[in-house]
């Protein structure tokens, strides 16, 4: 892939709403003014990849419970160099669930979000409240997966009922961007999350 090919991956994404549309700009500005925008050696923000992992009959999402937030959320990570927003997604499904075989559920990207980070302790070390300029994809996989916790970084992995999704995640920003994310292939996440 062309050195550059993050920027065309987020250029060609077709915003939902008027936040997709005010965050594409805003992502666009910071990738094509910094030069390390897919290393955390850029502080105040860098690129980032989700992935919101469906069962095939789509009625659960797999979660892991996450260490620093302490809470259950979606699969995701820093680019850390990778141009391949679509790997990205896909390398941290796996790398945080244990799940061998997770594909993409549709061939683009599904949300394009600005996402603070607040100022957290991670390793030892503090690391100041930051922007994660995070693509997002609908991925899949079945159920019969093994699964596995990723020491250090989550403390549960854990199929869950989309119904009961929101009541698990203490992060009501995720929370709509889920809601967004399954309204692309019309699977409702309930009225009050918009």
């Amino acid at each position: 892939m062309p050195e550059k090919s993050y920027i065309a991956q987020i250029d060609g994404f077709r915003p939902c709403c008027e936040q997709e549309r005010g965050d594409k700009e805003i992502i666009l500005a910071l990738c094509r003014g910094n030069e390390d925008i897919l290393s955390r050696k850029n502080q105040v923000s860098h690129l980032t990849s989700s992935g919101l992992i469906l069962n095939e009959s789509r009625d659960k999402m797999l979660m892991v419970h996450h260490n620093i937030y302490r809470t259950w959320t979606w699969t995701g990570g820093h680019a850390d160099g990778d141009t391949d927003l679509e790997a990205v997604a896909l390398r941290e499904a796996a790398e945080e669930t244990g799940a061998d075989r997770i594909a993409l559920l549709t061939g683009e990207m599904a949300s394009l979000d600005v996402i603070p980070v607040y100022g957290h302790v991670k390793n030892g070390r503090y690391v100041s409240a930051h922007l994660h300029l995070n693509a997002a994809y609908l991925l899949t996989a079945s159920e019969g997966e093994r699964l596995s916790i990723r020491e250090g970084e989550n403390s549960g992995v854990a199929w869950v009922r989309l119904s009961e999704a929101a009541g698990r995640s203490g992060e009501p920003a995720l929370i709509r961007i889920f809601g967004k994310m399954l309204a692309r292939i019309n699977i409702s996440f309930g009225d009050a999350l918009f």
